[in-house]
This record gives C-alpha cells, sequence and structure tokens, in this order.
C-alpha cells in the first residue's frame, strides 16, 4: 500500500498500519519506507558530510546544493505464518516411573514440494533466539527441508519443574509430496517423581518458512504403594505403636 500526503506536527506520532495474511507456509519478506520532507518544499540547512553518521547519510536525501531534501525510515519485516492452534497431546505416566512414548506430529501445508528430507540427525533442539533467526531458503525447489523445534514453557517455575523430567529427541520423518504433509516422529521420555500436571507447547519451524505449535500436556498419577503397614491392637482404648523407616531421594 501507498500513504501520501500525511502533515506531521513536531513529535506527534504516526501509526503505520501493516497487515500479514499468508497464503502459504513460506517466508514472507517486505519492507515499509518512510519519506518525510518539509510541507512547504523547502530544504533543510543541515549538511551531510563525510564525517556525519554512516546511517544518516544513507538515509538522507541530498540537494543540488548539498542541504537535506528528505529523509527515509527503512524497515524490514519478515512475515512467519503460523498454522492454527492444534490439539493438545497428553503423555500420562505413573509417578516414579519411566515413560518412553513416540508421538507423531503431523505438519501440514509444508514449503518447498521437496521429495527428500534430511535425516533426523540434522535437526537440533534450539533456544527462542535461535528459532527466531531461522536460515533463509531462498530456492523453493530446495530438496532439504530442515525442522528447528524447542519445547517452551508457560512460567519459569513450570521450566524448572517439567525440565528434569522431560526429554524430547526427533527420530524420524516422512514426508507425503502430494498431500504437502510432513510427519514428525519425536521420542518422548517422561519420568516423574511425584504426581502433578504441567502444560508446555513444543513449537516447531521450517526452515523454508511456517510455525506450528502442539500443545502438551503431562499428566503424573499416584505412584504404587510403598509397602502395607499393620498395627496390631493389644487391647481397648490401648495404644500400639508400630516404626517404618523413610528413606529421602535428595539431601
Amino acid at each position: 500500500f501507498h500513504l501520501a500526503g500525511i502533515r506531521l506536527a513536531p513529535k506527534e506520532k504516526l501509526e503505520i498500519p501493516v497487515l500479514f495474511m499468508p497464503a502459504e507456509m513460506k517466508i514472507y519478506k517486505a519492507v515499509v519506507v518512510i519519506h518525510v520532507m518539509r510541507e512547504n518544499g523547502e530544504n533543510w540547512p543541515y549538511e551531510v558530510t563525510g564525517e556525519s553518521n554512516t546511517d544518516l547519510h544513507r538515509n538522507v536525501i541530498v540537494a543540488e546544493n548539498g542541504e537535506t531534501q528528505g529523509i527515509l525510515w527503512i524497515y524490514p519485516i519478515n512475515g512467519t505464518p503460523e498454522a492454527p492452534q492444534q490439539k493438545s497431546v497428553v503423555i500420562r505416566c505413573q509417578a516414579r516411573q519411566r515413560l518412553e512414548q513416540r508421538v507423531e506430529l503431523l505438519l501440514i501445508g509444508v514449503m518447498p514440494g521437496a521429495t527428500d528430507l534430511p535425516d533426523a540427525g540434522n535437526s537440533a533442539t534450539v533456544d527462542t533466539e535461535e528459532l527466531s533467526s531461522t536460515p533463509e531458503v531462498t530456492d523453493g525447489s530446495s530438496a532439504t527441508l530442515e525442522f528447528l523445534y524447542e519445547l517452551q514453557y508457560q512460567s519459569d517455575e513450570i521450566r524448572y519443574q517439567l525440565e528434569s523430567l522431560v526429554g524430547m529427541e526427533l527420530v524420524e520423518k516422512e514426508w507425503d509430496t502430494e498431500s504437502r504433509i510432513v510427519t514428525l516422529i519425536f521420542n518422548v521420555v517422561f519420568a516423574p517423581s511425584k504426581p502433578m500436571r504441567s502444560e508446555a507447547t513444543l513449537v516447531i519451524q521450517c526452515t523454508a518458512g511456517g510455525l506450528w505449535k502442539f500443545p502438551l500436556v503431562f499428566i503424573a498419577t499416584e505412584p504404587e504403594v510403598d509397602d502395607v503397614i499393620n498395627i496390631e491392637a493389644v487391647g481397648l482404648n490401648k495404644e500400639s505403636i508400630v516404626g517404618f523407616k523413610l528413606t529421602s531421594q535428595t539431601r
């Protein structure tokens, strides 16, 4: 879109609407350019010299007499399409037990129309900053698709609670060229130490573009009974005492 003839007073703010409606799961890029000049068409007396700031020199439009005729602000925009929210995946395990489970997740609308996928060893678990700086894929016919994934938690408290109890590894990829659906198969390990119910989000990003989020619910049920304590009464209205030891798993 193009906006022209907008008049701004000194110190006034301008809001520029940006609408993003992706048609496919691929990387979109655009640039917002803002050009400002005086309302009366006169130039600024300020002259840009070789000693001026490099960014300023690049974004200033200089008239023939060396004065400033206009200023440009350039804002790059990177659009990442995000799939609709997926259904929750429930992972249930009894406390003090260890569960190893394969979870299949479907990524719909993956670009480009590749026929081959890399081995599972080519993908890695990354943090949020790495996830947001995905390598650019400019060749739409690339035969290689990489997927970056990470577990995100609703709070630091939940992260602290789950990080040592949950492990995830991408072990297999399956690619359907006709439907453009990629199936990612994860091996999930859950070893809860006590009854709990916590939630996390598995965020998956394809280097060709597209973001998918899968809610995960981790449920740890009551553990098995450690032992049965039998107390034999010595008589009515008399106390009976039995002793047993409890061992702490931590310091």
